[in-house]
């Protein structure tokens, strides 16, 4: 098992990805809503928790803060810096500057009420800086105490290698289903190798493979979704084909096609840790749930050959996204 993964915060093999609670996905939880629903995620067992700077524009580092921070000692607390929401503009921006990553990271310390965050992730590559100034930022952060551990989100190997030539990376945050696969180009293989946690996020192809979500007008205004092409629609309604299938799959095995996805991914390595995000509590419970259920390689075999790059139909981002993320693209 992964060093970083085999702390007893880790412990449930499934992670709390924070963002839903106030950013991107329908409507936000009032404050008093979102704590809530973290003490109710820390009481039924969750202990890696995953915020970021951009989320909510700083909001869900500070619901974070509060509802988590008398229980600090017992949990595992990662967050992200280098993509921010300029509070001028209202529009995101990217940038990995050493001067702009420090001060970000102060502002995540006051907001998570903590004095040091165990993960911290460059949250996306800045083309405009040198990824080894990013990396050497965080290093200096790392050794004042202000950090654990370094990690970087949607990368590719190229850009890991450089980064690990100026500190150990410890962590690959990426996106990671059975309809997205592009870790598996060569991203997974090499964490596998030096022993770096890969934390996927959107393990439930963005609540795709939940089987709860069949028409995209059900989406509320805003809904990150809307702007993807696998949510178009066309793309849409032949993305519902397969999961006909799918379904039928997760009833043999007693599961919820939820359970089913999140194990197939677990299925891939001791290494990987997916981040489902949600508001729900019972969703959370499902999620949580899933952790003991195995899949032999007959059931991964029969998965992974009926949702994968070659099945789903629409592209991941879309092109103006697809220019913010550094991870390999399928040809």
């Amino acid at each position: 098992m992964n060093s970083l993964l085999s702390s007893h915060f880790n412990e449930p093999g499934v992670g709390l990805g924070c963002m839903n609670l106030s950013h991107a996905y329908g409507t936000p939880l009032s404050e008093n809503e979102a704590i809530r629903a973290l003490h109710l995620a820390f009481d039924m067992g969750y202990r890696h928790f995953d915020t970021a700077t951009v989320y909510g524009g700083g909001k869900n580092e500070v619901v974070v803060g509060k509802a988590l921070s008398s229980k600090r000692s017992k949990l595992f607390l990662a967050s992200k810096c280098g993509m921010a929401i300029n509070t001028k503009t209202g529009k995101k921006e990217i940038d990995g500057r050493p001067e702009t990553l420090r001060a970000q990271c102060e502002a995540s310390l006051r907001r998570l009420q903590t004095d040091y965050i165990d993960l911290y992730y460059l949250h996306r590559l800045d083309p405009d800086t040198p990824i080894e100034d990013s990396i050497g930022a965080l290093a200096e952060l790392a050794r004042e105490g202000k950090i654990g551990a370094i990690g970087l989100s949607e990368v590719s190997v190229a850009t890991l290698k450089r980064a690990q030539s100026v500190h150990p990376i410890a962590a690959v945050q990426t996106e990671y289903s059975l309809w997205s696969r592009n870790a598996e180009i060569v991203v997974l293989d090499h964490c596998r190798q030096f022993d770096i946690a890969f934390v996927a996020f959107s393990p439930l192809a963005r609540g795709f493979l939940t089987n709860s979500l069949r028409d995209v007008d059900e989406l509320t205004e805003g809904d990150i979704r809307r702007g993807m092409p696998r949510f178009q629609k066309e793309n849409f309604q032949r993305n519902l084909m397969l999961l006909n299938d799918y379904v039928v799959i997760a009833n043999e095995l007693g599961c919820t096609p939820t359970q089913l996805a999140l194990a197939w991914l677990k299925s891939k390595g001791d290494f990987i840790l997916p981040i489902p995000g949600t508001r729900s509590i019972e969703h959370m419970r499902e999620n949580l749930s899933a952790a003991p259920l195995k899949l032999d390689a007959e059931k991964v075999s029969q998965l992974d050959a009926l949702i994968n790059q070659n099945t789903v139909h629409g592209s991941r981002y879309s092109a103006m996204k697809q220019n913010e993320i550094d991870t390999e693209e399928f040809v």
